[in-house]
């Protein structure tokens, strides 16, 4: 049953659909919550949500995802903080427009997915922006995507508890087809990058489940603000790890713990190979662009330590296929999902070989999933 006939039999009236894309991070892991850059896409699985209006003030919400009976909640008495339920991401959204003055009215919502829940894939921003969407579009209310993705940013930062960046939601809200997003986090500001012909983004999920909201994102935020904190002794103008050299770091190695300095090693040479990745890819300089997703790997395995053994595997056997030019684990990290960039001729030999030498080495089953490059969030109207 697709979801606007799933969303009548249940409702009993014709929902309005939006669509808001996951995202896969091409290169630049990390760097986000440091001011620094990052360049994701937007893809071809996303979050649609169903939504009508109701003359009441309650907010119903059921997921074909999750398969829970609907489930009520009180516009005028929604909870301060998160639940650690999947409707912390709507009810975040809207506890955030309410901040801003949006008159919500009460809602009938259906959700349905394929991204991943806990791929590294942003299925937490892809429902945060289709929620947004929804809820302005019953409040009579239009804002820019910008601002969309700056308050589920916010949600997921105040009431959900992750103190992520805003990559997830910014790529999620103005992602552009056939293009990555090369983001600057302090301004905002975004340029296309095109992805080359001949070559194919593939994601590989490692079936193992992430949660970033288990204490180990927020531990390497702050260690990254420790580092931070102790180089501004030196020097007063760093405001963030983006601000700061190598030689800087390298410099006052010996005044940083040697867990703070390792992290902060990745994050900065992390921004470096995100902008020769962009120069990289302008210059149809493939083969260099793919040595540069495995150095940000072997940072993130090394130095930032949230790579898993399960992510290893899948980078080192990607990597013996002829036609891949470069691997790395994608997302938060503990878990989720490889980006892998492949030639057109190599794709079908490629998820193969993963396919059966991943359950050989680790006992699971792979997704493999070739993605094209979508736009960012819109409505799709009635279906």
């Amino acid at each position: 049953m697709s979801l606007a006939e799933q969303f009548e039999s249940t409702y009993r009236s014709t929902p309005v659909i939006f669509r808001a894309p996951g995202r896969v991070n091409l290169i630049g892991e990390h760097t986000d919550y440091n001011d620094g850059f990052v360049m994701p896409a937007a893809i071809d699985l996303e979050t649609r949500v169903a939504v009508a209006p109701r003359e009441d003030r309650q907010v119903v919400l059921c997921s074909q995802t999750v398969g829970d009976a609907p489930l009520r909640f009180d516009l005028d008495a929604l909870p301060e903080r998160g639940q650690g339920q999947w409707t912390d991401y709507f009810l975040g959204v809207a506890v955030m427009l309410r901040e801003r003055g949006v008159d919500l009215r009460g809602v009938d919502v259906m959700i349905s997915s394929t991204v991943p829940l806990g791929s590294g894939l942003s299925s937490s921003a892809a429902l945060e922006v289709g929620a947004a969407h929804a809820l302005l579009h019953v409040a009579g209310r239009q804002t820019s995507a910008l601002e969309i993705a700056r308050l589920c940013q916010q949600a997921e930062n105040r009431f959900v508890g992750v103190p992520c960046g805003i990559m997830d939601q910014y790529a999620s809200a103005l992602g552009q087809a056939g293009h990555a997003l090369l983001i600057d986090c302090r301004d905002l500001t975004a340029e296309p990058v095109p992805i080359p012909s001949g070559v194919q983004v593939v994601i590989c999920n490692s079936q193992v489940r992430h949660a970033l909201g288990n204490g180990e994102y927020a531990a390497r935020r702050r260690e990254c603000e420790q580092g931070v904190a102790v180089l501004k002794t030196w020097h007063p103008h760093i405001r963030a790890l983006r601000d700061v050299e190598m030689w800087q770091l390298d410099e006052h190695r010996a005044d940083l713990d040697p867990v703070v300095y390792r992290r902060c090693r990745h994050v900065i040479g992390e921004n470096d190979r995100v902008a020769a990745a962009v120069d990289a890819l302008r210059a149809g300089h493939d083969e260099l662009f793919g040595a540069l997703l495995c150095a940000s790997h072997d940072s993130l395995r090394d130095d930032y330590e949230v790579s898993c053994r399960e992510l290893d595997v899948l980078v080192e056997l990607a990597l013996e296929v002829d036609g891949v030019l470069g691997s790395r684990m994608t997302g938060g990290g503990f878990g989720g999902c490889t980006v892998s960039l492949v030639r057109d001729e190599a794709v079908a030999h490629f998820s193969a070989y993963i396919q059966r030498e991943y359950r050989k080495a680790c006992g699971r089953e792979p997704w493999i999933h070739a993605c094209r490059l979508s736009a960012g969030a819109g409505a799709l109207g009635r279906l």
